[in-house]
């Protein structure tokens, strides 16, 4: 039920760590065969590294994952008879906000999603422009925190396209921060952008994205819990630093005590 096509490599450049970051490495011997895969140590460790046994238990338990997932595996994919009858509509449904319910009533004609920061030609896409993207169709499990799961069909266009889109990253790109209508925003770093089941989404189960779970274009991180699946999106930024963005953690879940890398 899937279909992939062909997508370009990032250019990744090269940009040194900071020396915290670094000595917490150097604290922890486990980590030293990590380094051996070919990845750069952003692929290892968060934004931003908590200090004690917990920085250490992050840093661990992310570089554990990153290695198991290396050769860049999906997700499991399902058929459709294991779609949920109802899939669930958490937290935000129905953003107040005043643009956004102007163009909901205009059947997102004139939304864009502008793409800035760290990329060759910085542009704004409508809906039908991403919808011309070469696409992707997965079935997948959506993972809660709070305890719940569902599965559902999602179709859309590959991060890693609506780049390219935009000529591809420059060197020194390392997350992509994406922010939503209701206020929310995550980054996600270089090793999850090119991953084939990173999609912005605009179709579920055969149908366009309800509003209930996002429309009209919503992030599947198919890897990671479901906090980090933003709804709503409203604007995208390659930057080389998550520093700048709220307490600098990697996204607002992560400022608010969450893992800021939560695969599953």
């Amino acid at each position: 039920m899937s279909k992939t096509k062909t997508m370009p490599t990032l250019d990744l450049g090269a940009r040194p760590r900071r020396v915290s970051r670094r000595a917490l490495l150097s604290s922890v011997p486990a980590l030293g065969g990590l380094l051996l895969t070919g990845c750069s140590r952003d692929t290892f460790v968060p934004p931003m590294v908590r200090g004690g046994l917990i920085g250490i238990a992050d840093v661990l338990t992310m570089s554990t994952n990153r290695l198991l997932l290396s050769g860049q595996p999906l997700a499991r994919e399902y058929q459709p008879s294991d779609i949920a009858p109802d899939f669930p509509t958490w937290g935000q449904t129905n953003p107040r906000d005043e643009k956004y319910q102007r163009l909901l009533r205009a059947g997102f004609a004139d939304w864009r999603l502008p793409v800035s920061g760290l990329v060759e030609r910085p542009l704004s896409l409508s809906l039908d422009d991403i919808k011309r993207l070469p696409s992707r169709t997965q079935i997948t499990a959506h993972v809660c925190e709070q305890g719940w799961s569902a599965i559902a069909q999602w179709t859309g266009a590959p991060l890693l396209q609506v780049l390219n889109a935009a000529g591809g990253v420059t060197s020194g790109a390392r997350y992509v921060v994406l922010d939503t209508v209701d206020g929310w925003y995550e980054g996600i770093d270089m090793f999850e952008v090119v991953h084939p089941q990173t999609i912005l989404a605009y179709r579920m189960n055969g149908d366009d994205l309800p509003i209930g779970n996002g429309a009209p274009l919503r992030l599947r991180l198919e890897r990671q819990c479901g906090y980090k699946n933003l709804k709503f999106l409203k604007s995208i930024q390659v930057v080389d630093s998550m520093a700048d963005f709220g307490k600098g953690t990697g996204g607002i879940n992560s400022d608010w005590g969450f893992h800021w890398y939560a695969g599953v």
